[in-house]
């Protein structure tokens, strides 16, 4: 199990702290341990940067997505996931195209101008959900499209980019191909970065991400995500703390600590400011009520309404069977709470104005030495 060193919350460490966090931003070398798991005033100021940061790329403003849950059909038995195949106990749906077109096209909270497509890994979902659903959403307004849809062929890849999606979020969940298969996550983790290169490759714009606080994931382990991260081509990233799904074998396993998943956030803002790092639901499982607002102050930039039926989300079986949804009243409340406001820009325009593909911002700009303790990082 990984091991936690503490450091004084003393002058010399915020110092240290400046200096190491100079150096990552103005020439990538992985974050240590010892910054990943930052506590007290030192983790403050951190998260503070991380949120400076963001503010001087992008204002005020945040990213609103929605997104709807079209299949929870999976070939695959990750230990981690309730949706797992060998799950037999869930109920299997795979949503209506015509429904959900209705609900995107007439009735989707004004805030939203994107829309993720998401699914198990299901090809005939895709096929009969994913396809369509974008067409028409494609010919009746002007939503930002991306999917997250699994390991698919070339093929299908090709074909949702035509019907008009433009963004694919892929994560590569943990940076160890030992970790990786002892996990029975898909595929095998070199598979999953060729597709994630595939993709960049075919003109797609990228999102990947990790899981923090897997059981028995080393401090080694959890470095060499961000070593990856920054090998990768992608234009935005996201970070989950393990949370023991439901139905699964880990389902007794420990819950990751919310700090460290709010310390990789931070890392990676300062690590990449034109990232679009999201912060997610899981957050408010982690700690329930302030987690997603936590999230917004160490970096986060784009939210994410949860339009999936009420019928059917319940089954999305992800963590935990009582979901934390977050509804539009919940976002814009989270919003408004931190002085943040609704980017009217959506993803797709910012990432055709600016596409990065994960290529190193030669502008830091964000940490500044000081003398005194008790300025900000």
């Amino acid at each position: 199990m990984m091991t936690r060193k503490r450091f004084p919350n003393n002058c010399f460490y915020l110092r240290w702290l400046r200096s190491a966090l100079l150096w990552f931003m103005n020439q990538f070398v992985p974050p240590t341990a010892e910054l990943l798991h930052s506590t007290g005033e030192a983790q403050t100021a951190m998260h503070e940067r991380a949120a400076q940061v963001t503010r001087s790329r992008f204002g005020q403003n945040v990213f609103v997505r929605a997104v709807v849950e079209i299949s929870n059909f999976c070939r695959e038995n990750c230990l981690y996931c309730g949706m797992r195949r060998s799950n037999r106990g869930l109920n299997r749906f795979r949503a209506k195209q015509e429904q959900l077109a209705d609900l995107l096209i007439h009735h989707r909270p004004q805030s939203v101008t994107d829309v993720n497509i998401q699914a198990g890994e299901d090809p005939v979902a895709v096929r009969e959900v994913a396809l369509p659903l974008i067409r028409t959403l494609r010919q009746h307004t002007d939503l930002g499209i991306s999917v997250c849809l699994g390991i698919l062929d070339h093929g299908l890849y090709a074909q949702l980019k035509e019907a008009g999606a433009t963004l694919y979020i892929m994560k590569f969940e943990m940076g160890s191909a030992e970790h990786y298969a002892e996990l029975h996550a898909p595929g095998t983790l070199e598979k999953r970065t060729e597709h994630i290169k595939h993709l960049a490759a075919t003109g797609w714009n990228l999102s990947s991400g990790f899981i923090a606080g897997l059981p028995d994931q080393t401090e080694e382990e959890l470095v060499g995500n961000f070593s990856l991260a920054a090998d990768l081509p992608l234009d935005g990233i996201s970070v989950s703390p393990f949370i023991s799904g439901d139905e699964t074998p880990l389902s007794s396993a420990p819950l990751s600590d919310i700090n460290l998943t709010l310390n990789c956030m931070a890392v990676l803002r300062l690590m990449r400011p034109d990232w679009i790092i999201p912060s997610i639901s899981a957050l408010n499982l982690a700690d329930p009520g302030n987690g997603y607002r936590r999230g917004l102050r160490t970096g986060a930039n784009l939210v994410t309404i949860n339009l999936t039926p009420s019928e059917i989300r319940g089954d999305y079986l992800l963590y935990k069977r009582d979901r934390f949804i977050m509804t539009e009243e919940r976002i814009l409340a989270a919003i408004a709470a931190e002085g943040l406001i609704p980017f009217s820009q959506s993803l797709a325009d910012f990432y055709r104005a600016k596409k990065l593909n994960g290529k190193h911002v030669d502008q830091p700009g964000a940490i500044v030495e000081t003398e005194s303790c008790s300025e900000s990082l």
